[in-house]
Order: structure tokens, then C-alpha cells, then sequence
């Protein structure tokens, strides 16, 4: 079946049941002011809403215009965006507050800080027109080696997660924005990122991580995102968004969620390379979930998800009552969180340092050395998640114009080579060393050593999770970075309007 616009008289549905499917789309596309065509006539037909990205992203005014312009076209249309802060955004070019991801707030442990942290996330998308977040991260960081979750989470114990899950859930439920908690059943458990494989969680049902969940859920949050993760334990043949146990019978009849469940994305390789999008959001939807994402920007691809969708119904294959449910609750969740507020009050701009500066000197901290050469080791920016490719080499270089060194973005072609180069360079200065997290990254542990061996007394730095004694930023957030720079060059507490 080719996918239309407009259906034919042998697919045709009635008008209400062809919107209640559309409700139960959530599409992403290309463009910062003009809304393509194929877009409008999805709104037109009922489009649950839309998911913003950095390529939708020029500044805060275009961001508004564009907002504003999609919602003169459905006022009940859901404009999204994933909000996590950190060094996971797509709102830099619009002016977002800087804010420490959120494994450095569970370092600190101050709830109130959280709270302000995501009033102010939320604040910003407010000024926007954007009135939904894919946000908070409710995983609990489990595996060593989980290449995805790491300092997303709140940290590794569940209680912890819980706690300031309900905080953050809390605070941008009072600036009337719908949160969204993510990854229902969990994904900290796995050893393989779900944007590239199918993952799977081998534990049994008593150790898998529902607290946070069941946390969220008591605290009202009105979205909860589905993981695209095998549990064993729960079903062993489906992820969990394709699974009628964990979305019907774990999520709606043991937990009591009643609010949206929205799936991960379908373009996502664990969903798509094993059942293709068009099937994933026809399965998801019969499964329990209320709305899919199809976040590529290709509105082909949500064309056939949608098609695939009309087709089932009109089959007898989805249900039309499981249409319609999933609909209603969308529909309960933009007449709260579709029209924006008319006046945003202010936020606390200066949280995200705060709390950034005091998750960097919960630890012990090294003897300052400015003027230092700085080597900053990371990995290529992961593409789905638009980290910004900040560096601490900048951040150093604000506080310290003294320092020198080089940001190594992705394997260099020779290490070795590498070592030497940097050595030269830095001559008779101060070594500093950052990685982010090394243990995943083979190259980047073998450069470190070889400098470590020829340079015994250079200063190590962790970016990601903390790594066997080094200062750690917990995150490569821009507040996180400086407030590493600041503990290297000695320099205190700085105001934060020099971070602007």
C-alpha cells in the first residue's frame, strides 16, 4: 500500500476514527519557519503533535514564530521537545539554561536545587511555545558498561533516582508543562544503546528498577516513554514497546497508569531494523501504547507508520476501542498542555552552575595548576541524542587565557602518534588529561596511559562517570565543564553571566 495524504474510498475510515489514529502520532520534521505541506494536512487531520529538534532550532524568537505557526493551524496540537539539560539538548541556539545533567544533581542530593534546575528547563520552554518534555530520565544507571543511560540517570541507587524524579516531575508540572519519564520498564540495565540494536535486561522481575516509575506515576506525571528493551522476566519475545504484558498488564493494571504512554522512537534500530516503523507503531499502538514518535524528519516515514495504522483499523486487526482510548487520553493531555501560558515569571538562571560547582567539589579535589596543557578525550557526538560538542578545553580557557591543548572528538587514526604530538605541545606545562568514560572507549584509554606513563605527575579528569579517582565533571554539560575548569585554574566561583 503506498502511503497518501488523503484516503482512498477503500480505505476510508469515518472522520472520527481516521483523527483518533492521527492522535496517536507524534511526527518530527525539517524546517525553522515554514511547516511543510505534508505536515499541515496531518494536523489537519488530527495530528497528536510534533517533536522539535536542533535542525528545527535558528534562535528563541524563530523557535516562538514557529510554535505560534503550528498552533494557528491546531490549537490542540502537542509541540515536544526532548528537555533533559546536561549535555542533551537541542535549545543552545535558543538561549536554554545551562543546567549539569542529571547524574551531578543526584551527586549533590539537594532536591530543592533539582527543583530549580528543571523550573528553569521548563521556564525557557514556556517562553518558547513548547509545552511538552521528554523529560526526566527515570533509569537507574545499573551497568558499568550501558553505553546510553550513564549520566542521563540520577545516579545508581533507586531511592536516589526516585526522589529527585519526583522533585523535577513536580517542578515542571508547576510551570504547566507536561513531563515525560523515561525509559518505562528501565534501560539501565542493559549493555547495548536501543538507537543501534535490540537491548535486552536479563534480570529477574524482583531486581528490575519500577520504583522511580511508581514514584512518577504518584507524583502525576502525565507522560510516561516506553523502552525498546527486552525483559525476559516480563515478556520474552517483544521489547517493551511492542509488549501488551509490560504497556497492558505491569503498566496499566499493576502500576495504575492512566496518563499517555508515548513510545521511544520507531526509526530507532531496535524497533526498526527487526520490524520496520510501519509495523512497530501498528504493534505499539495494539499493545497499549497512546502515541508514537517518528522523530526522522522525513514525513514519508510517518506517512507509512500512519497508513499502516489505517490499515489495521480498517482490517480489524488494531481495534478500534484501543484507538479510541489511546486518543481520549491524548486528548485529556493537550487540553491541560497544548495552549502555553500568556506570562512566564522568572527563573533561578544561576541553578545549573550551582549545582554543577557543588557535584565537582563533593570530592577531593587536585592542586590547581593553571597554565596547564589540557588534552580532552570524548567520543564522537551521539547523533540521536545532539549532545553540543562542547569541550573543557573552552571552558578552561575562560577562566585561564594561560592554558593550551586540543579537543580530540572521536578515535584519532594514530594514538601514538597522538601521545607524541600532545607531549611536544605541552612542553614544560602542566598536563591535564580528560576523558569521558574511558572504559568504553578503548583508544581513549590507551592515550591516556601513554601519557600517564611519560607525564606520572598529569592531572586526570572524568567527563562522564567517575573513574578511578580522577576529578569528575559527572557530564559534559557546558556548566559541568566549568566548574572542572574553575577547580584547575584556581579560580572560585565565578558569576554566572560569564558563562553566557
Amino acid at each position: 500500500m503506498t502511503h497518501t495524504d488523503r484516503p482512498s474510498a477503500r480505505t476510508a475510515l469515518p472522520v472520527d476514527l481516521d483523527e483518533a489514529a492521527h492522535r496517536c502520532l507524534v511526527a518530527g520534521f525539517d524546517g525553522t519557519t515554514a511547516v511543510p505541506d505534508t505536515l499541515k494536512r496531518l494536523i489537519d487531520r488530527g495530528l497528536g503533535g510534533v517533536i522539535l529538534f536542533t535542525r528545527n532550532v535558528r534562535d528563541a524568537e524563530q523557535v516562538r514564530r514557529l510554535t505560534d505557526t503550528l498552533r494557528a493551524l491546531r490549537p490542540d496540537l502537542l509541540v515536544a521537545i526532548d528537555n533533559e539539560g546536561g549535555g542533551i539538548g537541542h535549545l543552545v541556539a535558543a538561549g536554554a539554561p545551562e543546567v549539569p545533567g542529571s547524574y551531578a544533581l543526584g551527586v549533590v542530593d539537594d532536591l530543592d536545587l533539582t527543583a530549580r534546575c528543571a523550573d528553569a528547563l521548563a521556564g525557557h520552554l514556556a517562553t518558547l511555545g513548547i509545552t511538552a518534555s521528554y523529560a526526566p530520565v527515570a533509569d537507574v544507571q545499573r551497568q558499568a558498561g550501558n553505553p546510553i543511560v550513564r549520566t542521563r540517570a540520577f545516579g545508581e541507587d533507586t531511592a536516589l533516582v526516585s526522589r529527585h524524579l519526583g522533585a523535577w516531575i513536580t517542578a515542571t508540572e508547576a510551570r504547566g508543562i507536561a513531563s515525560c519519564a523515561k525509559h518505562f520498564p528501565g534501560h539501565g540495565g542493559t549493555l547495548t544503546d536501543s538507537h543501534h540494536e535490540l537491548a535486552v535486561d536479563p534480570r529477574p522481575y524482583e531486581e528490575l528498577d519500577l520504583a522511580p516509575f511508581r514514584t512518577a506515576i504518584a507524583a502525576g506525571v502525565p507522560m510516561l516513554m516506553s523502552a525498546h528493551v527486552v525483559f525476559p522476566a516480563l515478556d520474552a519475545n517483544r521489547p517493551a514497546t511492542l509488549s501488551r504484558r509490560i504497556l497492558g498488564d505491569l503498566l496499566r493494571q499493576e502500576l495504575g497508569f492512566d496518563g499517555v504512554l508515548v513510545s521511544d522512537a520507531l526509526e530507532m534500530k531496535a524497533i526498526s531494523d527487526l520490524y520496520g516503523e510501519a509495523a512497530g507503531a501498528r504493534i505499539a499502538l495494539a499493545a497499549g501504547a497512546d502515541q508514537v514518535i517518528v522523530a526522522v524528519p522525513d514525513l514519508r516515514v510517518t506517512l507509512e507508520c500512519r497508513d499502516a495504522v489505517l490499515e489495521a483499523l480498517r482490517d480489524g486487526v488494531l481495534a478500534q476501542e484501543r484507538v479510541g482510548e489511546a486518543a481520549r487520553r491524548v486528548q485529556r493531555l493537550v487540553e491541560r498542555y497544548a495552549t502555553p501560558a500568556d506570562e512566564v515569571a522568572p527563573w533561578d538562571a544561576g541553578a545549573g552552575l550551582e549545582a554543577a560547582r557543588r557535584a565537582v567539589c563533593s570530592q577531593a579535589l587536585p592542586v590547581p595548576v593553571a597554565g596547564a596543557h589540557v588534552v580532552d578525550l570524548f567520543p564522537a557526538p551521539h547523533p540521536a541524542l545532539n549532545w553540543g560538542g562542547e569541550d573543557l578545553l573552552t571552558q578552561v580557557l575562560t577562566v585561564d587565557p594561560t592554558a593550551t591543548g586540543t579537543a580530540v572528538a572521536g578515535e584519532p587514526v594514530d594514538p601514538s602518534a597522538l601521545v607524541d604530538v600532545v607531549l611536544a605541545e605541552a612542553g614544560s606545562a602542566p598536563l591535564v588529561v580528560a576523558t569521558c568514560d574511558a572504559s568504553l572507549y578503548p583508544w581513549q584509554a590507551r592515550v591516556r596511559d601513554e601519557l600517564l606513563v611519560r607525564r606520572p605527575g598529569a592531572v586526570r579528569v572524568a567527563t562522564g562517570l567517575p573513574d578511578g579517582g580522577a576529578l569528575c565533571s559527572y557530564g559534559r554539560g557546558k556548566v559541568n565543564l566549568r566548574a572542572v575548569a574553575e577547580v584547575l585554574a584556581g579560580c572560585g566561583e565565578l558569576s554566572v553571566t560569564e558563562l553566557e
